[in-house]
């Protein structure tokens, strides 16, 4: 399905039984509470989604069950994470057969390619595929950025269009749009700095802290699009101590946690990641109770499956 790169774009967690199988029900239950909130596509198999401990198998399991139970709704996107140029193209391509609406992609994984070794990776995968593409520009997690002049380079490839920019710095927001105008369409991709980049141009968020609190996120990113500044930042102020779970090692396991406080989720991880016990959890769940304890109520048409609100 043709979409545009707009909006929130949850990167969804991958749900386990307690046996370690795939867990489509509850799933399907977090999928539906994104859906009710108003959010505009879905990112399968990230980080958040556990992507390293998933075997292809499940990621492509995932991925037809996901476009099947959407059923058109929103796009569905897979994340490629792939070591080899030939394991990444040959995901793409599966990822066509399975209806995947369009690709993440993060440079290759444990060798740390120069510039050129990292376009020329990109490239063969754009030019393998007909999907469009979203570069996912990581350099604090994956220690490979893609520059501004790595850019200039991928752009002769119309299908690569769009960036999850997590670079950190909200200045890289202002240097791309400075460069490219609206040549690439600009994804926030870290939470605490999500309301910062949607402010200064980004065209959507590639959001962590969504899978447990969907309506505010898109509340957030809706209210600032419409110019309502002073109602997001109330919101986003409230926000921020949960927000920034998502930029630790264990983001994983605590989103997971939220979502199950928030009752859309389970705890359930794969090795070797485990439950976060002990003093560590009561960290976490203070956070998580504290923010619940004063949650606040939303602007009226701020979230839903609607297109626009009100400007200010």
């Amino acid at each position: 399905m043709k979409f545009t790169w707009k909006g929130v774009f949850p990167a969804v967690t991958t749900k386990f039984t307690d046996s370690d199988e795939l867990d489509f029900d509850a799933f399907n239950i977090n999928i539906n509470a994104q859906l009710e909130a108003g959010v505009d596509g879905f990112i399968l198999g990230g980080s958040l989604g556990e992507a390293s401990v998933l075997t292809d198998e499940e990621k492509f399991a995932l991925l037809k069950h996901t476009v099947a139970y959407v059923d058109g709704k929103v796009p569905v996107l897979l994340n490629i994470a792939e070591q080899t140029t030939k394991a990444a193209v040959s995901c793409a391509k599966r990822a066509l057969d399975n209806g995947a609406s369009g690709l993440m992609m993060l440079p290759p994984m444990r060798y740390k390619a120069d510039d050129n070794e990292t376009v020329a990776f990109f490239a063969a995968v754009a030019k393998s595929t007909p999907l469009p593409i979203m570069i996912y520009n990581n350099p604090v997690d994956y220690k490979i950025e893609v520059t501004l002049d790595m850019f200039a380079q991928l752009a002769e490839y119309d299908n690569i269009q769009a960036v999850k920019e997590s670079t950190r710095d909200i200045s890289n927001v202002t240097r791309m749009i400075n460069r490219f105008g609206d040549r690439f369409k600009i994804l926030t991709g870290v939470d605490p700095l999500a309301m910062e980049s949607l402010v200064m141009g980004a065209d959507g968020w590639v959001a962590g802290l969504v899978d447990a609190f969907p309506k505010e996120t898109v509340a957030i990113f809706r209210l600032v699009k419409a110019g309502r500044i002073a109602e997001a930042l109330a919101i986003y102020r409230w926000f921020l101590p949960v927000l920034e779970l998502d930029i630790h090692p264990k983001l994983v396991q605590y989103i997971k946690l939220a979502e199950v406080a928030t009752g859309i989720g389970t705890e359930n991880v794969r090795a070797p990641r485990l439950k976060i016990e002990g003093a560590e959890r009561e960290k976490v769940l203070k956070i998580i109770n504290d923010a619940l304890a004063v949650r606040p109520v939303l602007p009226e048409g701020s979230w839903g499956r609607i297109s626009k609100l009100q400007s200010a």
